[in-house]
C-alpha cells in the first residue's frame, strides 16, 4: 500500500526540511489538541470536589482559549508546508512530464492516444500529488495522532480501559488489507476509462465539421454515453469498495463507545478513576474517530495515488526511439551537402520497405523536387533527415557528418519544416508566424507573409495579424493554414526549407507566385519539396521521381520531359487539366 511513498521518496528527500517541518508541528499541534479534554476533566473533578472557584475556572477558560490559538495557528503554518509540498510535487511532475512528452518521437504518439496522455498529465498528477498532501496527513493521524492518543489514554487514564475500548480496531487492519488491492486494481481501470472518454471528447471537438456534415451527431452522441457510462461504472466500482469501510469504522468506534462507557462507569463506581477522567476519556474516544477513518481514507489515497504512479511512470519510463549518439558532433556551423547513401527504410511494424536503397545528393543553393505516387515515400524520404524513427539502412550525411553522429537538436535547427499536416495553434496569426522566430523583427516577419502569399489575405481578416485564429486554425481555410505554416518555417531563415506537400490547397496561380517568392527570397539557399503537382518543382535544380520507395527517375525538368517517363506524362495530364479549368 506504501509502495507510492518509495517511489516519491527522490522528492521527500528533495524537500526534507518542509517536510520535516510539517510532521514536527503536527506531532507538537497533536499534543497540543489533547490539552483541553484535560482542562475539562479537571474542570469536572475540580466541580465534584466542590474546589472549582471563579478564578480557577477563569484561569481554565483563559487557559483553553491559548491552547485553542496556538493550535490554529500551528496548524496553519504545517497546513502550508505539508499541501505546498503537495502542489510543488505535481507542479514539477507535470513539468517532467511534459518535457518527457517533447522528446518522444512520432512513434511513442502513433502507439498512445492523447485522450490518455491527457488524462495521466492531470488526473493522475492530482491523485499522486494527494499523496504528498492528504496522504502523508492520513498517515501521521491515523498513525502518530493515533498513537499519541492512545498513550495519552494509557498513561493518564487507565490502562486496562484504553485496551478495552481499542480491542476492536484490528478489524479496520483487516478490513484495510481486503479492500487495498481492491481499490488499486479497480482505480487503475477508471483511470484508463477516463482516458478513453477524453479520446472520445478530443475526435468529437476536433472532427465537429464531419460529424455534422455526414449528420452522425446522433450516432456520435451515442458513442459519447457509451464511453460516459462506462467511466460512471468504474467509478461506481471503486466507489463501492470504498463504501464499505465506513460502516466499518462506525461500528468499530460505536463498539469501543459502549466498551468505554459501560467499563469506565465500573471503574468509576469502584472509585479506580474519577469522573472527570472519564469525561476525558469520552472525548479522547471522540477524537479517535478521525484517526479511525484516516485509515480508510489513507488507503483510499494511497491505492489511488500508487495506481496513478504507475500509470506515469509507465510513460515515463518510455525511451525515446532515436537514441542520442554517444559522442555527438555538434556546431557544425553549416550542413550542406546533403548525402543519401543506399538509404532503406521501413517503419516498425510496417510489412517491406518504404525506402529502398536511395542514394541522392542536394548541394547547397539548390531546390530539390520530389514527386510520385501517393504512399510512393516522398514524405518518408525527407523525414529521415528529422531522425524521427530508428532503423535506417544506409547513411544519410550533412557536411560530410553521419547523421548518426548529429544530435537532433542540430539538425532541427537548421531545417525549417513543413509538414502535410498544418499544425496551427490557439492564438493569432502574428503569434502562430513568429512561433519559432521570437526575435524577428516586423521586417522579417513582413517578408515572410509575401513570400507566402499571405498577405492578400490580411485585409479579409477583422483583426489583421492580430486576429485569433482558433484551434488548429479553425477558422481559416486550407490554404490559409498552409500560407501561415510556410510563412512560421520563412520568417527563421532556415538553412534547408522542406516544403512536404505544403500546397496542396492553394490554386495554381498562387502556387506559381509562392513558389517563385521563394525562389527570390531563398536564393543561394536550399529547398526541398515534395508535392503531387508537377508545376511546383519545374524549376528544381533536380527532380527525381519515387516508385515504391525506389528512385525511377531522376534530372531536371527538360531531362525528364525528353524522356517520357512518368513524370512527363504527369506534366502532360495536369497541364490539360488546368487548360480544362481555365476554359
Amino acid at each position: 500500500m506504501f509502495r507510492v511513498l518509495k517511489q516519491l521518496a527522490w522528492f521527500f528527500k528533495e524537500q526534507k526540511k518542509r517536510y520535516t517541518a510539517a510532521v514536527v508541528l503536527l506531532l507538537v499541534v497533536s499534543v497540543v489538541d489533547l490539552m483541553p479534554a484535560l482542562l475539562i476533566g479537571e474542570a469536572v473533578d475540580a466541580f465534584q470536589r466542590g474546589a472549582l472557584s471563579y478564578s480557577y475556572a477563569f484561569s481554565l477558560i483563559a487557559l483553553l482559549v491559548v491552547i485553542i490559538i496556538a493550535s490554529y495557528w500551528i496548524s496553519f503554518i504545517w497546513m502550508q508546508q505539508l499541501f505546498g509540498g503537495a502542489f510543488i510535487l505535481e507542479r514539477k511532475l507535470r513539468s517532467r512530464f511534459m518535457r518527457h512528452l517533447f522528446a518522444m518521437d512520432p512513434p511513442f504518439f502513433e502507439k498512445r492516444k492523447t485522450g490518455d496522455l491527457l488524462a495521466r498529465g492531470t488526473n493522475d498528477m492530482k491523485a499522486i500529488s494527494m499523496t504528498a498532501g492528504f496522504g502523508i496527513l492520513t498517515l501521521l493521524d491515523s498513525v502518530l495522532f493515533m498513537g499519541i492518543l492512545l498513550a495519552a489514554m494509557v498513561l493518564l487514564i487507565d490502562w486496562r480501559l484504553t485496551l478495552a475500548a481499542v480491542a476492536p480496531l484490528p478489524l479496520i487492519a483487516l478490513v484495510v488489507t481486503i479492500l487495498g488491492s481492491m481499490i488499486h486494481s479497480r482505480f487503475s481501470k477508471a483511470q484508463e476509462a477516463f482516458g478513453d472518454l477524453n479520446n472520445r471528447v478530443l475526435e468529437s471537438v476536433a472532427g465537429m465539421r464531419v460529424i455534422r456534415a455526414f449528420r452522425s451527431e446522433r450516432r456520435d452522441e451515442k458513442l459519447f454515453a457509451e464511453k460516459s457510462n462506462d467511466v460512471y461504472k468504474r467509478y461506481m466500482q471503486v466507489a463501492r469498495v470504498e463504501s464499505f469501510f465506513d460502516p466499518v469504522v462506525n461500528m468499530v468506534v460505536g463498539l469501543s463507545y459502549v466498551i468505554g462507557l459501560g467499563y469506565g462507569a465500573y471503574l468509576v463506581f469502584h472509585q479506580q478513576v474519577t469522573l472527570g477522567q472519564i469525561v476525558t476519556f469520552n472525548m479522547y474516544l471522540g477524537m479517535l474517530i478521525w484517526p479511525m477513518f484516516a485509515i480508510g481514507e489513507l488507503v483510499n489515497i494511497m491505492q489511488r495515488g500508487g495506481a496513478s504512479y504507475d500509470r506515469v511512470n509507465d510513460t515515463l519510463t518510455v525511451e525515446k526511439a532515436v537514441q542520442a549518439p554517444d559522442a555527438p558532433v555538434e556546431g557544425l556551423g553549416h550542413h550542406l551537402p546533403i548525402r543519401y547513401e543506399k538509404v532503406s527504410f521501413s517503419y516498425p511494424g510496417a510489412k517491406g520497405n518504404q525506402l529502398e536503397s536511395v542514394s541522392l545528393t542536394i548541394n547547397k543553393g539548390e531546390t530539390l523536387g520530389i514527386v510520385g505516387k501517393t504512399g510512393s515515400g516522398k514524405s518518408t524520404l525527407v523525414k529521415q533527415l528529422m531522425k524521427y524513427y530508428p532503423g535506417l539502412s544506409g547513411d544519410i550525411s550533412f557536411a560530410g557528418v553521419s547523421i548518426a553522429d548529429l544530435p537532433q537538436e542540430e539538425i532541427r535547427g537548421a531545417i525549417g519544416y513543413v509538414p502535410q499536416d498544418h499544425v496551427l495553434f490557439s492564438k493569432s496569426v502574428r503569434e502562430n508566424i513568429l512561433f519559432a522566430a521570437d526575435g524577428a523583427t516586423e521586417a522579417q516577419l513582413n517578408e515572410a507573409i509575401e513570400a507566402s502569399a499571405f498577405a492578400q489575405d490580411l485585409a479579409f481578416l477583422p483583426e489583421g495579424l492580430d486576429t485569433l485564429v482558433g484551434e488548429n486554425g479553425v477558422s481559416l481555410s486550407g490554404g490559409q493554414k498552409q500560407r501561415i505554416s510556410i510563412a512560421r518555417a520563412l520568417v527563421t531563415k532556415p538553412e534547408l526549407l522542406i516544403l512536404d506537400d505544403s500546397l496542396s490547397a492553394v490554386d495554381a496561380k498562387t502556387e506559381a507566385k509562392i513558389v517563385a517568392n521563394i525562389q527570390k527570397e531563398r536564393a543561394g539557399q536550399t529547398t526541398i519539396i515534395t508535392t503531387h503537382r508537377m508545376s511546383a518543382v519545374e524549376h528544381a535544380d533536380q527532380i527525381i521521381v519515387l516508385e515504391d520507395g525506389k528512385v525511377v527517375e531522376r534530372g531536371t525538368h527538360a531531362q525528364l520531359m525528353e524522356e517520357g517517363g512518368w513524370y512527363a506524362e504527369q506534366v502532360r495530364n495536369q497541364s490539360l487539366g488546368e487548360e480544362e479549368v481555365n476554359i
